[in-house]
């Protein structure tokens, strides 16, 4: 055995200098597996799913969730968030790790396989994945500030828990606030920011992060496969102890019954629980990312995509919640009950609350180091994972430069463009972008993907049996619909009459459609049983409901194989009638909340740059040749396949192929 070490050590010194560092790189770092089209695929299914689950679980779990649940405190508050996980946060998931996965490519190669024109679509995620990460960096530069000083005794933050947030660690002087005129009409000042210098600590850490960014994800999913077993399954444990050490301080069942021994059935009359709800649902479970979809893509091709999407969904809720314990104990223990009109924000609960009650407990040193720990390795994870999402893209589209090199060009571009967020304004930057980036963009994205992937998908079938008048008809009355009711509802401040509205403009457009439309009779056998009973009802299916019911007939030819979980039948209708709807709602409301904002630089920063990636989903559509450059060219011609009306995609192409095939025989044997 010696001997053989000896050969192999005499090899690798007779290697070029180049070749020995790939040599010590590979045994350090080995290259991914391929699976059978050649495409690089996870060490296992339990590596996918925890990156995935990483991606969602992040710190927000154990910040962002406790502070929303104690705002809305009460059993009441669980009837939003659970309708709002049912009925957009898992078919969301759903669709977007089945196209992933059956299409085998990142967001823009995944939506130009349902149809060309939604590349853009594809773009949208990456678009915020890209943007988000780079602060996201910076939040974690700020908790590794805390997690270097839980090392001092007594700790640096007792006796001054504000000073030192404020002062020593984000260190952004107060800005001279701006205002409107009396009425709102225009703004009288602007919000001026006295100081631009960069804050040294905040960047050195910043530096740091990236660099374990580039660390996990620059060999591609075998690697990220072998670093998620430590991003997830370490905090996993450590939330456990903290959790039970906040179970059991002082008082801290009195916080615990808060959550789960209180009901405020008045709160759910108001519309502002389940707005909140939907909010809180949709940025804890990461839809919108781009990752599920990238992720999913290094799978197997016949994974249970449906299993693994209630998976990573149900263990986030779950997770979340658990975690809240740790909080609410601590709530409990400092006697720091909700009031009326005051609500506890996500960094108050991150680096006030939570570092509070550290400085209680016997042997504050430990706890503290425990809980910065734990924060950091879960908002890494869901760092890394954002990145990942733009190399994907890259890769994908055949840029001529290896996935390292790639990794890290990504990498120091994103460190330098971090940079704003670390300056003595970074702090008010970072709460512009992050607020129109999710209240705006976010939001539009995944409307977008609900919207688009269940109305034009195989749209030609469609085209071919009703007509082109009678489609625009339909979907004109259809996204008229939301966007006028919408305006009525805010212009009259009257939700009802805006979905009165809304919903005659849908049902107009539909009687008109169904009126304009033709129908063979061949096509009206082919509609669903309880659609064949006329022909109004059959072009009505038709304009409705088939192409979000062949994209799930399409893509369970490929991910519901049994004994896989097929994707429901009814998670069309959800995505293109509930989901859709609620989300486009939700969109609505920035809106008016930046109107009484605009007289801050940042927040103005911030919106137009969430309307810049809105820009992006929207060009798509109309000129889909300009991101033809991130699709490979071999691959261009996907989802321009000819198809036949109710028939599954796969099978008609093969049976197309096959004609072919007969066709070459034949003229041979002639």
């Amino acid at each position: 055995m010696l001997a053989t070490q000896r050969r192999r050590f005499s090899a690798w010194l007779a290697l070029p200098a180049r070749a020995k560092l790939s040599a010590v790189g590979n045994s350090f770092a080995p290259p991914p597996a391929k699976s059978a089209d050649g495409r690089d695929q996870w060490p296992s299914r339990a590596a996918f799913l925890l990156a995935a689950m990483g991606g969602c679980a992040g710190q927000g779990n154990l910040i962002r969730y406790p502070s929303v649940l104690y705002n809305n405190y009460g059993l009441q508050w669980f009837v939003p968030y659970l309708l709002a996980i049912i009925l957009i946060a898992i078919p969301v998931l759903i669709i977007e790790i089945a196209i992933g996965q059956a299409y085998r490519g990142g967001s823009v190669i995944a939506f130009n396989n349902i149809n060309h024109r939604l590349r853009g679509v594809g773009m949208g995620p990456v678009f915020v994945s890209f943007i988000v990460c780079q602060y996201f960096t910076v939040n974690l530069a700020w908790i590794m500030n805390y997690f270097r000083n839980s090392f001092i005794s007594p700790l640096p933050w007792d006796g001054r828990i504000d000073a030192f947030y404020n002062d020593d660690v984000v260190a952004n002087p107060a800005p001279i606030m701006g205002s409107l005129t009396a009425g709102g009409n225009s703004v009288a000042a602007y919000t001026q920011y006295p100081a631009m210098g960069i804050i040294g600590e905040t960047l050195g850490w910043s530096a740091f992060i990236w660099f374990l960014i580039w660390f996990s994800i620059f060999r591609g999913v075998g690697m990220t496969g072998r670093v998620v077993y430590f991003t997830m399954g370490l905090p996993i444990v450590t939330t456990i102890i903290f959790v039970i050490r906040a179970l059991l301080l002082d008082n801290a069942g009195a916080g615990v019954r808060l959550v789960w021994a209180t009901w405020r059935s008045d709160q759910l009359a108001q519309g502002q629980v389940w707005q909140t709800a939907v909010g809180q649902v949709f940025f804890s479970t990461g839809v919108g990312f781009g990752y599920f979809t990238s992720y999913a893509s290094y799978n197997q091709k016949h994974s249970n995509a449906v299993m693994d999407a209630v998976l990573i969904c149900g263990s986030n809720v779950l997770f979340e919640n658990f975690a809240a314990f740790a909080v609410f104990g601590v709530v409990g223990f400092l006697r720091r009950w909700p009031t009326d009109g005051v609500r506890l924000g996500a960094f108050v609960v991150g680096f006030l609350t939570l570092p509070e009650a550290v400085l209680q407990m016997p042997g504050q040193n430990f706890w503290a180091f425990l809980l910065f720990f734990t924060l950091i390795v879960l908002g890494f994870s869901s760092a890394f994972v954002m990145l990942d999402v733009v190399a994907t893209l890259l890769v994908d589209g055949g840029v001529k430069y290896s996935r390292p090199t790639i990794v890290t060009f990504l990498t120091l571009l994103s460190f330098l463009m971090c940079i704003p967020y670390c300056t003595q304004f970074g702090y008010y930057l970072l709460d512009g972008i992050d607020r129109w980036i999710n209240n705006v963009m976010l939001i539009f994205v995944v409307w977008a993907e609900c919207v688009t992937s269940t109305s034009v998908y195989r749209y030609s079938d469609i085209i071919d049996q009703t007509g082109t008048p009678a489609f625009a008809v339909y979907n004109s009355g259809y996204l008229g619909g939301q966007l006028v009711g919408i305006v009525v509802a805010h212009t009259t401040d009257s939700p009802g009459i805006g979905a009165g509205v809304g919903i005659g403009i849908w049902v107009l457009g539909s009687v008109v459609a169904v009126l304009m439309a033709k129908m063979t009779e061949v096509a009206q056998a082919g509609a669903p049983k309880a659609f064949r009973a006329n022909k109004y009802l059959a072009k009505f299916y038709y304009l409705a409901f088939y192409s979000g019911n062949q994209l799930r007939r399409d893509l369970n030819v490929i991910v519901g194989q049994k004994p896989n979980w097929r994707i429901p039948f009814f998670m069309p209708f959800l995505l293109r009638y509930i989901s859709g709807p609620i989300l486009a709602i939700i969109f609505s409301f920035a809106f008016p909340e930046f109107h009484t904002l605009r007289y801050d630089p940042m927040m103005v920063a911030g919106f137009i740059l969430s309307l810049l990636g809105v820009s992006i989903v929207l060009f798509g559509f109309v000129a889909p040749r300009y991101y033809g450059a991130f699709i490979p060219a071999h691959r261009k011609m996907e989802g321009k396949e000819e198809t036949v009306i109710n028939e599954d995609k796969v099978d008609s192409i093969v049976l197309e192929e096959g004609a072919k095939e007969a066709e070459v025989l034949a003229g041979g044997a002639m």
